[in-house]
Parts: structure tokens; sequence; C-alpha cells
């Protein structure tokens, strides 16, 4: 501890080790649960145990603890948890770096996060604590993934997914960051594997539907993040006749309208179709191109700068519309699951088949007349609306709208076609070729195929593989360990085989809130009835990198989980709050910038609390920190004056606040007000900054006021030390000893501001004449416009200015303002 943390009679250090077990003994921050209080339930993004915090953990975790510590001074009865992501491809690869196993690393860095979480004062309710990698926990992962797979949403299929040579494992379409892993930054490439998918596309529209159940309690960009990622599209479904296919091949397209413009026809390189499209003396072009498209990202695929290519498959598709053969290509901007993975292409009101179609001279039949140069001259796409024009059943309609219904209703009248809404959300991909997850409890039986685990049987844990067994080598280490792998099939008693893959952790914190409310449910992985009291959670903090990922699992996961009859809800969290990130000099922290800023370092030099004010401080929850800008020094003076107003108050316990000086009071009941109202609408910045205010005002009256035995300055101290225990809880704690209550700050009572005090006893009257100010003068608030607009009129000054001209019009707005104008 340094000695700036120690001066002016305030010991951090101290503080720090002495609440802290005041409040583990005492257990502070658990919740009563018996129903004698209104609940909340406050819960931060649980953490991935990859080393100490971090100074992003500084900011993550302060702001929810805000809210907490609020909450519970309000009189609720607050639960805030804590647990940890524990499984996750950095153990294991630490574990086959240290010939050790995955749990080894995961559990000491659990414990050594644990002890810093401790030490930052965080009101963390520690009975609930939970790990996804303890048997315990995802023994119900298992259980609710069965529960999945009864209801059809959970199943294999052969596909081409993302693969990290790397690491060797599948990777989800969200976790590829501009074609590179995004663990180890490796190229993606694609291998087709048999995997597992949770069937999400079935809940795309009631994602969408439910938003309104949220909107205006989560942050706007993370709603419309989530949007996006949906892409609800309507459109129609056309069938094209192609003759070496036995049935029609169906596409969908927003755009039905424009088929008379379709010139070509293309299909994905690795869709299955594709092949079987490709015609013998087309093959060899055809493998060598999907060799290539293969290493290619899909967010590179469909980037509008990438230079588009294909090959033509010799096949052709007939045009419902006007019969047209389409020559079919295969190329790389048309992927294999959006759609149907086919396209008709209609080169001149698309951009993309527009370059597509001058690379490959194919021709451009303009069908919508907007007005702007024909593009087969000037190869910009005319995407718009427009007048049709060579489209025969729609030729004099001018209104989109009413040319895609003509259109839909004659597709349908020819039975090539129907209206039809897609979504550009794919199902998630959750097989993991990895050893330190949750198995998959499923056994392949020659005879019975899938054959479930038995519910009594779970949990199906993993066996003790270290080191380098679980290197990779192209499958899961599961795969070779014959011993655990190898069992009777629980159906037919047959040899079989357990499934070798393990779960995305995604699907491990897609329900871990829910078992925190039933933390030792030893029969089901939550009790109804506890969720159905803490939840949904009031208030869910974490940064807006997850929109897409586990913020939308975990919604899904709430409406099947609403489905299974299990929660009576259909949103798991009522309020979301978005953290910014802790940046500095103007970049990300990283060991290769050598710009990492050492927070257990920062608590040694400033204190836990004035770490947690400066992060507070800094700015809205919302923005990012550069903490090259920031000032901990500064912070821990300001907490040390507010520290030597509590050892100034003379006044006893219980002094009537009443006989104190009254324009103390005022201020301490308005800045309460503002606190109060700041903190509400999460602006924790100016709840510090009115903090501040009110410490300098009682510093004021103590040193040349009434003096510190003022009962207006005992109560205008309490609420400092009972504000700043939301954001500095150690010296809160040791000035509400100071002032002679018995522990904890944290049960004290939230000041409610006396409206009477609120109102100030005089404001000033500003008197303009002809638009400039002329005079100002105290008044009382209840001031009318007649006492207003004498006591102008009288002013010696604004006499001086009349000098005698004759006044046309005195306009008032009480009691601010009087207005004159002369003639």
């Amino acid at each position: 501890m340094s000695d700036q943390a120690v001066s002016a009679g305030y010991d951090a250090n101290r503080a720090q080790e002495r609440w802290q077990r005041f409040w583990e003994e005492d257990k502070t921050f658990t919740p009563v649960d018996d129903g004698s209080k209104e609940r909340r339930y406050v819960l931060d993004m649980f953490p991935y145990p990859s080393g100490d915090l971090h100074m992003g953990h500084a900011e993550a975790f302060v702001m929810g603890d805000v809210v907490a510590r609020y909450w519970k001074l309000k009189g609720f009865d607050v639960m805030h948890p804590i647990g940890w992501d524990s499984f996750g491809l950095p153990a294991e690869n630490a574990a086959i770096a240290h010939n050790a196993h995955p749990a080894q690393w995961t559990y000491k860095n659990i414990e050594t996060q644990a002890r810093s979480f401790k030490r930052y004062g965080l009101s963390l309710d520690w009975s609930r604590r939970l790990h996804t990698s303890d048997p315990g926990y995802y023994r119900w992962t298992q259980w609710l993934f069965l529960r999945f797979y009864e209801r059809g949403l959970a199943y294999r299929k052969d596909s081409f997914v993302n693969w990290c040579p790397k690491d060797q494992t599948v990777l989800a379409n969200e976790q590829v960051v501009a074609g590179n892993c995004e663990r180890c930054g490796s190229p993606v490439t694609k291998r087709k594997l048999n995997q597992w998918y949770f069937k999400i596309t079935d809940y795309a529209q009631r994602l969408l539907d439910d938003m309104e159940l949220i909107e205006g309690k989560w942050p706007d960009r993370v709603l419309a993040m989530q949007r996006n990622w949906i892409g609800r599209s309507q459109g129609a479904y056309v069938d094209f006749e192609i003759d070496i296919l036995q049935a029609p091949l169906t596409v969908f397209t927003t755009r039905p309208d424009t088929l008379y413009g379709a010139t070509f026809f293309v299909v994905a390189p690795d869709a299955e179709i594709a092949a079987q499209l490709c015609q013998p003396d087309r093959r060899a072009e055809f493998e060598a191109y999907l060799e290539e498209v293969k290493r290619v990202s899909e967010i590179e695929r469909l980037s509008t700068e990438r230079e588009k290519t294909g090959v033509f498959l010799g096949s052709y598709a007939v045009n419902p519309v006007n019969g047209e053969k389409l020559p079919i290509y295969a190329a790389d901007y048309v992927l294999s699951d959006y759609g149907t993975g086919a396209i008709m292409a209609v080169p001149a009101h698309d951009q993309r088949d527009l370059d597509f179609a001058k690379k490959y001279g194919l021709p451009v039949r303009v069908v919508l007349e907007t007005g702007l140069p024909d593009p087969a001259d000037s190869w910009v796409a005319t995407p718009g609306d427009g007048d049709y024009v060579n489209s025969p059943s729609l030729d004099g309609i001018t209104d989109k709208k009413a040319g895609i219904a003509a259109m839909c209703a004659k597709l349908e009248a020819d039975g090539t076609g129907k209206e039809a809404v897609t979504f550009r959300l794919r199902d998630w991909l959750l097989s993991r070729q990895r050893f330190w997850g949750c198995p998959i409890p499923i056994i392949h039986c020659p005879n019975c195929g899938e054959v479930p685990v038995p519910d009594h049987q779970l949990p199906v844990e993993l066996p003790d593989l270290r080191g380098a067994e679980l290197a990779p080598k192209g499958v899961s280490p599961l795969a070779a360990a014959t011993g655990w792998r190898d069992v009777s099939c629980p159906t037919c008693g047959a040899h079989a085989q357990r499934d070798a893959d393990t779960m995305d952790t995604f699907v491990d914190s897609s329900w871990y809130f829910y078992r925190y409310c039933s933390p030792n449910a030893a029969d089901v992985p939550f009790h109804k009835d506890d969720v159905g009291k803490w939840m949904p959670v009031a208030q869910y903090v974490g940064g807006v990198e997850h929109a897409i990922l586990h913020l939308l699992y975990s919604r899904f996961f709430t409406k099947v989980l609403n489905d299974l009859g299990l929660v009576d809800f259909l949103e798991p969290f009522e309020r979301l709050m978005n953290q910014g990130q802790v940046i500095n000099q103007g970049k990300a922290m990283s060991k290769s910038l050598g710009n990492g800023v050492d927070l257990g370092r920062q608590i040694d030099d400033y204190g836990v609390d004035a770490i947690r004010t400066t992060v507070v401080f800094a700015g809205p929850p919302e923005d990012d920190i550069d903490w090259a800008d920031m000032s901990p020094g500064s912070s821990l003076k300001f907490l040390q004056r507010a520290y030597r107003l509590a050892n100034d108050v003379t006044a006893p316990v219980g002094a009537d606040p009443n006989v104190g000086e009254r324009s103390l009071r005022q201020v301490t009941h308005r800045i309460l007000a503002n606190i109060s109202e700041a903190v509400e609408t999460q602006r924790f910045n100016v709840a510090v900054a009115r903090i501040m205010e009110l410490v300098n005002a009682a510093r004021k009256v103590i040193d040349s006021g009434s003096g510190p035995a003022d009962p207006a300055v005992r109560e205008a101290v309490e609420v400092v030390a009972i504000s700043l225990s939301l954001f500095a809880p150690y010296v809160a704690e040791d000035m509400w000893e100071s002032l002679g209550h018995a522990p904890s700050i944290a049960n004290a009572k939230w000041p409610t501001p006396d409206p009477a005090l609120l109102v100030a006893d005089s404001v000033t009257c500003v008197v303009q004449v002809q638009g400039k100010v002329r005079a100002k003068f105290e008044v009382s608030p209840n001031a009318g416009e007649a006492e207003l607009t004498e006591l102008a009129l009288a002013d010696a000054g604004v006499q001086r200015v009349l000098d005698g001209r004759e006044v046309r019009q005195v306009i008032v707005r009480a009691p601010k303002l009087v207005s004159i104008v002369v003639r």
C-alpha cells in the first residue's frame, strides 16, 4: 500500500481487510429471501477465469455493484450472485502446455479471481457461487439439452463449417472475426462435418416480436444488432425447372417483381445442389473452384468490395414467368445456408449480380425505369423503385408494393411460387471438437441410432485426460478415449459409443442465471417457484460485444423454457446496461502494445475505493475510459476529505436536523434528490459530482459557518456517507462507524429528500429592457406578475435606462424574468 493510500489518517488497506472480513462473517449481502421485502435480482455477466482481474473487470463489475447497493439501501431484498463461466479452450491449451488437467488451471484462476472480487468490495452473495465446469452444474446443462432434443430442437446434420486449423475445432459464424478465429487469430477454413445444432431459427420471429417487451429497457444499439442479425426478409419463393433435376429448384427473393429481369442463375459452390447441377465436362473446374472457396470466410464472400468469382456449371434453369433458359453458375457471393443456397440474378437492379455479369459477359435487362442511366452502360445497378418495363404482367404498375403483390399472385396462380418470409439467422452450431466442455449426452448405437443418455445416468462426466492427450489431432480428444467412449446402448444393450463432441460454452451461459435462483437443487436444474420469485433479472450488466451471441442465445433459451413450462415469462433480463471498455493511450490494452495497466498495482497504490470512484466518475457507464486521462490520486484526495468530515462531526446521533442551519439543509436535500435521480437514470458520474459538491458545502459550514456541532452538518455528512457507499464502500463504512452507527452502512436506509427543503427561499429575478439585462434582485418563489412588475419599474437602474421613455409592454415570466419594451 502506497503512502498516498494511508495519508490523512485514512488507511485504505486496513479498511479493506476489516470490512471484507465483516461482510463475510455478517453475510451482509446474502438476501433474506423470505418474502418480507420486494426482491430485486442484479447480475453481472459472469467472468471467464483467464487469470486475475484486469481493468475491464474493474469497470464492468463496479457498475452492477452500484445498482445492487442502491437497491439494498432502498429497502429491496437484493440478490447479486457470482459464478464462473469455467469451461473453454484457454484452459485446455494451458493444460497441453503444462502437461496438466484443464481443471487445475481453471480452479486455480477462479480462486485468484475470487480473492480479487472480494478485495474489490463487491456486494456479492457468495452462497450461490457456481462454476459451469462442475459436474453438479453441467449435469443440468445435459438435462436441458435432452429436453431440447425431445422437442426436435437439437439435431445433427452434415454441413460445411468454420474450422480453425490451429485449435482443431469448429467455430460458429459469430466466432469468426475478419476471416480469423476470434480466439487464436488463425485464418479459418471450411470443413464438412456431422455436427449438432440448436434450432434457433424456429424462434426467429418470436425473438423479433418479443423485443417490444424490452424496448426502452435495453440499449437501442443492442436491439438493432439483434434485429439485423436475425434479418427478417419478406418476399417470395420461386420455383425454377431444371432439366437434370426431377423437382424444381426453389429460390427466395425479396424482389419477385423483378423476375423478368433475371438473366442468369447462381448457386453457392458449397451447397450440395451445386455438385448435382454440374455437368461432367465442368466437374474438374468446379471442384478446383470449390476448394478455393473453402479458404475464404463468409464475411469476405459477402463483401461488396471483393471481386466476384464463379464457374459455369453447364446447366440451365427455366424462368417461370417467361420460359427463358438461364445459365447456372456457382459463385462465391451466394452462401449455402442462406435461403436455399440459390438465387435468381437480376443484374440491372442488384450491384453484386451486375458486377458478376460484367465480369462474365452476361446480359443486363432493365425492368424498372428509374430515370437513372442504363446499368448496362453505367455499370451501376438501380435497385430502387420505378415504373415496370419489359415485364408483360406488370407493365403499367408504378408502385413497388403493388408490383410485388401482383407477381406473387401470378406465381401462386401458376403454381410456380408463393409469398414467403425468411431470416438471415441460422441454426446455432454447438458441436466443438475439444475436451474441456460439457459432453453431449447422446449415445450412438448401430441398431437404435441416436439414443439419449437416461436422466438418471447424468451427468456424463469427462474422463481424466491431460497434457498431450488433449492436443489437437483433427478429432475431439474424447474420440480417442475409448475407455470412456465405448458403452452399451441403454435401449438394446449392443456395443455403442458416446458422442465425442462437447458443447459450445455459450450453452452453459445461456441458463446460468436460473441456477442462481436454486443453487442447491438436486432434483431439477432450478425450481420454478424460486425462479418466479426472483426473475426476470431486474438489471443485467455486460458488454455490447455479447449482443448477438450470449444475449440472443439466452433469450432463445428462455423462450424454449417457457414452452417447456419451466418458466412463466418470455424475456430473461428486464433491463440491460452496457459498460464501455478501459483503454490506455487511445488503444485497447495489450501485451504486444505494452500499454497494459495492472489493476492490482493500481489498487496497491491508491486503494480500492479510489479506483472504483475513478472508474465511475470518468463518464457514463457505456463510454470507453482512457486510463491515461484518469487521476486516481485525485479521487483518493477527495475520499480523504470526505473521511475527515465524519471525524469532525460532534452533533450526537439522532440530533434533530430541523434545528440546524437551514441553508445547508436545503443544499443537502437538493443534492440528495439530484443523486437519487442520477443513480436511477444510471448517470453514476453525475452522482459522484453531486457528492463532491455536498462534501464542499459541509466542509464550508464546519470551518466557517455554524460548526461541527450543528445537526445539519451531521445530516449532510450522513448523506455523504450513504451515497458514497455505492462507489467507495470501504471509506463509507469507516465514515458510518465514525458517525456513531453500527455496521454495516449497507443496511442503512436511503434518505428521502424533504419536499419543503427543495423549494428555495428566494430566487433571482432578471429585468431586461429592450432585451438587455439591466437589473437583478431576490424575490419570493411565489412572487406574482403585479409584484414583479412594480419592483422592476421601481428599480433605480431600470429608471435610469428608461429615462422617461414610455413603456409599451411589460412581459413577466414569474418569478425569474421581467422584460420591458419601450417605444
